[in-house]
């Protein structure tokens, strides 16, 4: 969420001054919001919930997957990604990422195997996955697709809106994203049969406030209901977001143009897969090797992708040890309908993503940056590539560097940067079989 303020304070004042703060029957914001944002995405229908992982949740349940499937998931995401998997009693396969730090379409392929019901493509830091190679791979096995859109609201990829391109696409309000209420989530889908699958797994009482129809059997599930404060809140953050995706896209296209002189030196940009239409939230280098990688982000506020905490699987402590569930008969790594499935995940399967991830570093845009800021950037980053290539050393830093304000830092929370505060890196034991 990069901009919030007195127009979202007059929204949360105007709903508890109307004393309707349920979404059914008294308010309207959240209603008005699920319309508002399906037309913004071209869709047909979209429901809000509590948070981006319960999106994910209604949406793996409302597309009937379950028990007996494995749902396929790339290397770098939030952990969240995996864990909704679980949560309907499926089983996360994790696979390769390429360049891009997006799910390798090839690895996709090789991945598919009998029990293989699902994937789900990230748009981790508003990158675009390579949707149509996805899509080919997905139609060829008959699987479904559930975009996992949580980082990646108002990008595309190639003129299609993230989310709107598979069988369904889930999104995260969460503080951390492109808009926000603080948490929040929803779900976008275009048949209607599924959607009402997805209204009740989000709220299983739904039926109650709106009325029971003969065409549709509701099942028992938890309550992951919005409320209206954070559909007044998203209603303003909606009206800022197409100028916010246009100063983004734009700075990043600057900064790329501006730095393109220093591929001599070895400073690559990473490839992105619709770059006329991802959300522009970072500009990414692919780094030679680690070591230069690390000296880039010694100097210029930036993070490696690779250690941004629980967006690796070599982080995902629930998944290494296979704790699908607060009770053993309800873990889905012990399930019998799960036996067939592949259920093994250790920190050393996937070196490729390791390498990739661990080369890869990413600068934060912002739609409030000046030119003067941009133009900053521009220079650090020339002066932390000469630095990280070998080429300035590091009392010349110092001179060249131009000054950044507070608010250019790096968030250690929202790139899960901080090691001693999450006990991350810690021994986590692996099963030897699960």
């Amino acid at each position: 969420m990069y901009n919030i303020g007195e127009e979202e304070i007059k929204a949360i004042a105007g709903v508890i001054r109307s004393g309707k703060l349920f979404r059914y029957g008294e308010g309207g914001q959240c209603l008005t919001f699920e319309k508002r944002y399906a037309d913004y995405l071209d869709a047909k229908h979209f429901r809000l919930t509590c948070s981006g992982s319960y999106a994910l949740h209604a949406a793996i349940v409302g597309l009937g997957i379950g028990p007996g499937d494995e749902v396929i998931v790339p290397a770098h995401t939030y952990m969240a990604t995996a864990t909704s998997v679980l949560t309907a009693g499926a089983i996360p396969v994790v696979i390769d990422v390429d360049e891009s730090i997006t799910m390798d379409p090839d690895a996709l392929e090789d991945a598919v195997g009998p029990q293989t019901k699902a994937v789900i493509p990230v748009h981790i830091w508003g990158a675009s996955c390579n949707m149509d190679a996805i899509m080919s791979v997905a139609t060829k096995h008959n699987l479904l697709v559930i975009e996992d859109t949580c980082q990646g609201i108002g990008g595309g990829y190639e003129g299609r809106m993230l989310g709107t391109i598979g069988h369904a696409g889930a999104y995260s309000f969460n503080y951390f994203k492109n808009i926000g209420a603080g948490e929040g989530g929803g779900v976008v889908i275009n048949d209607a049969a599924l959607d009402k699958r997805i209204a009740c797994a989000i709220d299983p009482c739904h039926y109650y406030w709106t009325g029971r129809t003969e065409d549709f059997m509701p099942f028992a599930s938890n309550g992951g209901r919005a409320s209206e404060i954070m559909g007044a809140v998203l209603n303003t953050q909606l009206d800022r977001l197409p100028e916010m995706m246009a100063a983004m896209r734009a700075e990043k296209k600057q900064i790329l143009a501006n730095t393109r002189y220093l591929d001599n030196l070895g400073l690559k940009p990473t490839p992105m897969n619709s770059p006329n239409y991802e959300c522009g939230t970072h500009v990414m280098y692919t780094m030679p090797t680690a070591e230069v990688a690390a000296k880039f982000v010694e100097v210029m506020p930036s993070v490696i992708a690779g250690k941004t905490g629980r967006h690796t699987y070599t982080e995902w402590d629930q998944i290494l040890i296979g704790e699908g569930a607060a009770h053993p008969l309800m873990n889905p790594y012990k399930m019998a309908a799960n036996q067939k499935c592949r259920r093994t995940v250790t920190k050393d399967m996937l070196p490729r993503s390791l390498d990739i991830l661990g080369r890869t570093v990413m600068i934060p845009t912002d739609p409030c940056h000046s030119e003067e800021q941009i133009g900053k950037m521009i220079c650090n980053i020339e002066v932390a590539a000469r630095y990280a290539f070998g080429e300035m050393t590091s009392s010349e830093i110092k001179p060249r560097m131009a000054e950044f304000k507070v608010a250019d830092k790096i968030d250690s929370r929202k790139y899960d940067t901080d090691v001693a505060a999450y006990g991350l890196g810690q021994q986590v034991d692996t099963p030897a079989t699960l």
